[in-house]
């Protein structure tokens, strides 16, 4: 793979220069306050625009946040991120309360050497996401307009076809940014020669999320660890009742079959955590998977099973890890998946963390990020890394 770097960008000189970052700042906010709950996807793009602005670039940041329907919508205005950001920079960032409307280009105009302005949700426009070209293309002309050069940090929307993704490196000189090139090399190491034992752990709540990669995985690696409510569905594959649990019924015979064909290599829950009801202060209660009530649902792994995790865990030299083992977000149910994490961190391996619900899980548990190897910024991106598919971002970069 062939992909210009940062540092090849630094090295011809920024002074001066506009350069248009893409950003992955989709951050979670309180739905009441509209604040940040979770600035990782902030911090993971500061080493890029840190390194911008030392070198006097003016720096025009564009991202994402949420799924509005191609126009403003107050509640997905990256209005809070521009004040988080230039907290964390040191600087105030200019805000732009469009995309490319005259307030951005006004804010663009008045940027000095150095100094960071960021575009209003580009999800407000419907160019971004759109599947006709030519109204993606046309968005992309007014994007690359306040760019003379344009870096992709933004791995978590690698993944998509979008116009700031796919078709605004095609109008300009473009690089891959320190964060991309980190998550590049890194998966690139799960897909090449992973040193063995190669255990992966998979959570989250749907089967149909996770087939491709499973099925891709299962050839390769030496443990597969199934937890979250995903693991109901196998569970139904081999006979025993899951109560009201998360359950795929279209995807029991895939799993019965994914059981058959994976030589053993796949390991399922032993106990379960099961409550009356998906709430916080739900009665509950561990028990055997094979003692499940009819009306009780499952929503975590048990102490036993995570027992048996930590062992495999244990003997790993690489370790990918991607979903939670429950509904961490829940005191009573986060248990499992924070005694897999500690596991993880316990293991002599090297050791990924695939984004998403697992990254999040990482900070809300307040577990030491600097135990783990890396976490991955993009849940679906890295996904989709590992099943071997291409990926737009990472193609647009390439040519």
């Amino acid at each position: 793979m062939s992909i210009r770097t940062l540092d090849d960008l630094l090295a011809e000189g920024v002074s001066g220069r506009r350069v248009l970052v893409r950003a992955d700042l989709n951050v979670p906010l309180d739905k009441e306050t509209g604040a940040i709950t979770d600035d990782g996807r902030i911090r993971a793009v500061l080493p890029t625009l840190g390194a911008l602005v030392e070198a006097g670039a003016k720096v025009v940041v564009c991202s994402h946040l949420g799924r509005p329907k191609g126009a403003p919508d107050p509640q997905f205005s990256l209005g809070p991120v521009a004040g988080r950001l230039g907290e964390l920079l040191g600087a105030p960032v200019h805000f732009a309360t469009d995309t490319v409307g005259e307030s951005a280009r006004s804010t663009v105009a008045d940027l000095a050497d150095g100094q960071v302005a960021l575009l209003e949700n580009l999800r407000f426009n419907a160019g971004e996401t759109s599947k006709d070209e030519a109204e993606r293309g046309a968005f992309a002309d007014q994007l690359a307009a306040f760019g003379d050069a344009y870096v992709d940090d933004a791995f978590g929307a690698v993944h998509r076809k979008h116009a700031s993704v796919f078709d605004v490196p095609a109008r300009l000189p473009h690089v891959a940014g320190r964060l991309v090139l980190r998550e590049v090399e890194v998966l690139s190491k799960l897909t090449g020669s992973p040193e063995r034992p190669y255990v992966v752990v998979l959570g989250g709540s749907k089967v149909s999320d996770k087939l491709a990669v499973i099925e891709a995985l299962l050839p390769t690696v030496d443990r597969l660890l199934i937890g979250g409510g995903m693991c109901f569905t196998f569970l139904k594959a081999q006979g025993l009742e899951v109560g009201t649990s998360l359950l795929e019924k279209d995807m029991v015979e895939t799993c019965r079959n994914l059981l058959e064909r994976s030589d053993g290599k796949i390991m399922l829950p032993v106990d379960v955590v099961v409550a009356d009801a998906f709430a916080p202060d739900a009665a509950h209660d561990t028990v055997r998977v094979d003692g499940i009530p009819s009306h009780r649902l499952g929503l975590d792994i048990g102490p036993e099973t995570v027992a048996g995790f930590a062992a495999a865990l244990s003997q790993a030299k690489t370790i990918f890890w991607n979903g939670p083992m429950g509904v961490f977000e829940m005191a009573a149910f986060a248990a499992g998946t924070r005694g897999v994490a500690e596991a993880i961190t316990k293991a002599d391996a090297f050791t990924v963390v695939g984004g998403g619900d697992s990254a999040a899980a990482v900070r809300a548990l307040g577990l030491d990020e600097s135990s783990f190897g890396h976490i991955s910024t993009g849940g679906g991106a890295s996904l989709e890394y590992l099943e071997g598919k291409s990926l737009p971002g990472i193609a647009a970069l390439e040519n």
